[in-house]
């Protein structure tokens, strides 16, 4: 809770994770962990690690969530092998690994959310974010789809968490692919995450979907 006569900052929460695969790092902690404590757009950036596991990264995220009251929430991962920054727009309610998480789980056509909505869009600006990465001259694409692994697992348990829970009403969310350091250096990933949550934050949406549209 802020002191008496304290005025509590609006905040941002962004997301990355744990090195998985027998990789020693991951980009999108790298580049999350950068922008930690910065002000964007009059919000205060807060970071945080997730781990590539299955049910305890959304658990983590949901607390997180809790702690932290943030107005917008980006979560990003790692998609190697993609050559651009990846904003994407559809979660789906779908786990099929391909791979092991950090702790063995291989899901194979399960639900994220038992009972829940087939896919979730992003409740943020895409499209504005897309053209503002282009104008910066940085590789950048809209992604319609963000997998069956980890990162859609997250991905589509923020927007349901958001979607579902009156104690969120009103936060909007989404998730970004990066590639790896050798398609883009850590400065411009870095440069590219704080101009996508300058333009989250000042528009509201995207004239294309509804906020938050499920089906």
């Amino acid at each position: 809770m802020p002191r008496t006569g304290e005025i509590s900052e609006p905040r941002v929460l962004l997301t990355g994770f744990d090195p998985f695969g027998g990789a020693s790092l991951n980009p999108s902690w790298l580049a999350v962990q950068a922008l930690h404590g910065r002000q964007v757009a009059g919000h205060r950036v807060v970071a945080a690690r997730l781990p590539t596991v299955f049910d305890e990264s959304v658990a983590q995220l949901r607390a997180l969530l809790a702690a932290h009251t943030p107005g917008l929430v980006l979560c990003v991962g790692v998609a190697s092998g993609r050559r651009a920054i990846s904003i994407e727009r559809v979660a789906i309610n779908l786990n099929d690994a391909s791979l092991a998480d950090n702790q063995g789980a291989r899901p194979v056509d399960t639900p994220v959310v038992p009972g829940g909505p087939a896919a979730f869009f992003s409740s943020l600006p895409v499209k504005a974010m897309l053209q503002a990465l282009q104008k910066q001259g940085l590789p950048v694409e809209l992604s319609q789809t963000a997998g069956t692994f980890v990162c859609n697992h997250v991905f589509y348990g923020l927007m349901h968490t958001l979607a579902t829970d009156p104690a969120h009403e009103g936060v909007r969310g989404g998730f970004v692919h990066v590639p790896d350091l050798d398609a883009l250096a850590l400065p411009d990933l870095v440069g590219g995450m704080h101009l996508l949550l300058e333009v989250a934050i000042r528009v509201r949406t995207d004239l294309t979907l509804s906020a938050g549209a499920v089906f």
